[in-house]
């Protein structure tokens, strides 16, 4: 079972009930769309929001006026911690501080001395410096059918709607016709899980984690495709996703045999 926390992984079956029950509500398009990405190639949410259209489509005159690509390249401005475009607002905020033990004496001098003059202490004054991300860009081939059938569906209606879009535009759109933002999108996302398809625990980082699991467990391949596919500079942050999948937990103790 997944840890505290952390996003489920859906079963094939559970995916297949999703991809259904979105039928049954708004937009259908749209979100097939989101989730078949979130499935099949396990982007992070906030790439998911920052997609454009010229990411996955040639914009042409002719009908149906785009051309899907075979291969999505993603730039390292999507990836996780980046501010891409400047279209993420939020501020970064401290849970926990790292120090090393000799950073850690220093700091703790300093306030005492501070602290014996009489000072005010501010303790944001004695916060090692935020280590920047930099994002890692990636070439995801668009082969998964049921994927490439979603995203036709989708900008087929898209530009019918809006024949003026532009390759730059936003690739999904809010009802009130701007970008998501990566928070909610990540809400949205949620519903269609939880709400919608009552997958228990499941988070917009659900696909994810379908994704990388199935890399590392069903096809058992090297961790470096996986870390590839993930977008990690390091292998050792892919490992995270090194874990058995729920279903050989389920089946591991639905055989315990008792001695």
């Amino acid at each position: 079972m997944p840890k505290t926390g952390q996003a489920r992984v859906p079963t094939d079956e559970e995916w297949q009930h999703v991809f259904d029950v979105i039928q049954q509500h708004r937009h259908p398009e749209k979100n097939t769309a989101i989730m078949q990405i979130s499935a099949k190639l396990g982007l992070r949410v906030q790439e998911i929001a920052l997609l454009q259209i010229k990411e996955v489509a040639r914009l042409k005159k002719t009908p149906p006026g785009f051309t899907l690509f075979e291969v999505m390249a993603l730039p390292a401005a999507y990836t996780k911690g980046a501010n891409a475009m400047g279209r993420s607002k939020s501020t970064y905020a401290r849970r926990t501080l790292s120090f090393s033990v000799e950073e850690f004496d220093r700091v703790v001098g300093q306030i005492a001395d501070l602290a014996k003059a009489g000072v005010d202490i501010d303790p944001a004054r004695f916060y090692p410096p935020v280590k920047n991300r930099s994002g890692q860009s990636r070439d995801l081939p668009l082969v998964d059918e049921e994927l490439r059938d979603a995203l036709f569906a989708y900008l087929a209606l898209r530009l019918d709607k809006n024949p003026s879009a532009r390759p730059t535009d936003p690739l999904f759109i809010t009802q009130k016709g701007g970008p998501y933002s990566p928070n909610t999108l990540q809400e949205h996302m949620a519903l269609i899980l939880r709400d919608w398809a009552g997958i228990e625990k499941a988070s917009s980082h659900s696909g994810r984690r379908s994704v990388m699991t199935n890399i590392i467990h069903k096809q058992k391949k090297p961790l470096k495709v996986a870390q590839k596919v993930a977008g990690h500079k390091s292998a050792s942050t892919t490992l995270i996703y090194d874990e058995p999948p729920e279903e050989a937990i389920s089946d591991a103790l639905a055989n315990l045999t008792e001695k």
